[in-house]
């Protein structure tokens, strides 16, 4: 713990527990982007243990195929950093990544990816593909399945119901 947290009060547990903590941020986003009809995904980006991005998919309300929650949130963190550079930072999301996604993560100099759910039909850091296995000049940390339960249902409770509505 660092001299500043000890002063603060404020103490970020190491380990599982942190990244729980975070990705309960992450299922948060997630929840707003429900509340907007768009496909649950949240994610925050932390670096030294604060949020300095959140965002959740706008893919529907803004008709853009690129506002997936990870690059929204890229895009904040870079602006809050300063940079297209973001070392040391975190990423939580609740969907593996898609090929776009972990391409921009890649890009962005991300340390570590902690998601939930595995994407069976998209997912680029092991289910579909897994980036991690390319010669590129960065390869983040990558962590599955933290609060995959609660990611996981999430989806698959908004997809019942569209398809329940479609029919």
């Amino acid at each position: 713990m660092s001299k500043e947290e000890k002063n603060s009060g404020i103490v970020t547990p190491d380990g599982p527990q942190k990244d729980e903590i975070f990705m309960r941020a992450a299922i948060s986003e997630a929840v707003a982007a429900l509340d907007e009809g768009e496909v649950p995904i949240g994610c925050v980006i932390v670096r030294d243990g604060k949020i300095i991005a959140a965002a959740h998919n706008k893919r529907e309300k803004e008709k853009n195929a690129l506002y997936h929650a990870e690059i929204l949130a890229i895009d904040k963190a870079c602006h809050a950093l300063g940079g297209w550079r973001l070392p040391g930072c975190t990423l939580y999301v609740t969907l593996e990544p898609c090929p776009m996604c972990a391409g921009a993560i890649v890009s962005a100099r991300i340390e570590r990816v902690v998601y939930g759910a595995k994407d069976p039909k998209a997912g680029a850091f092991g289910s579909v593909l897994n980036l991690n296995s390319y010669p590129l000049n960065h390869k983040p940390e990558i962590i599955s399945g933290v609060l995959k339960r609660d990611c996981a249902d999430m989806l698959s409770q908004f997809f019942a119901k569209k398809r329940e509505n479609y029919l």
